[in-house]
């Protein structure tokens, strides 16, 4: 029999965390171009810092696979292919390599929180890039359009985000590296 490369723990974890970035997504202030604010964002971050980078990219693949199917998960209770063919569907797909470049730098918080950050702000710029690009596929604008509709509005609020999420979710990663989990 083949070991499982997550424990039923790992599993437990991974399926809360995706619970989080669902219910995390329902928090969306529509923006004019459609590209909403939304708490995904911070969801994905606290997540791949709680969790780290394969469990935190796992949690985001499975969120991306029950929106996928149709589930309501993604921002305004949305869900299937449609949603992820919008014009903000690049921020979507980015999320699983997202958490796991902030996941890796989360495991490397100790050793150097210069790392933490450069992993950090690597995942974001990825979800940033991933966003512009995919908007200006779907609606045909130029990059300047895509960066001003899916990236200026958004920096201040990311940057609010980013270092909530990292408070929290290291916070909460110490706590549970002392849970005994039987």
């Amino acid at each position: 029999m083949q070991k499982s490369r997550f424990s039923v723990t790992d599993l437990v974890l991974i399926g809360l965390c995706t619970a989080i970035i669902a219910v995390m997504a329902q928090i969306s202030i529509p923006m004019p171009l459609g590209v909403p604010v939304t708490m995904q964002t911070f969801a994905v971050t606290l997540t791949a810092i709680i969790l780290g980078s394969r469990k935190g990219a796992a949690a985001s693949l499975a969120y991306l696979l029950l929106g996928a199917v149709g589930v309501p998960v993604f921002a305004n209770f949305s869900g299937g292919l449609q949603a992820l063919a919008a014009p903000a569907g690049g921020f979507l797909w980015s999320f699983p390599l997202m958490a796991f470049l902030i996941g890796l730098g989360a495991e490397g918080f100790h050793r150097s929180r210069i790392f933490f950050i450069l992993c950090q702000t690597a995942g974001i710029v990825l979800n940033f890039a991933a966003g512009i690009l995919f908007f200006c596929l779907i609606t045909g604008s130029s990059f300047t359009a895509g960066f001003s509709a899916c990236v200026l509005p958004f920096i201040p609020v990311t940057v609010i985000k980013a270092v909530l999420a990292s408070v929290i979710g290291l916070q909460i990663k110490e706590r549970l590296a002392h849970v005994a989990w039987s």
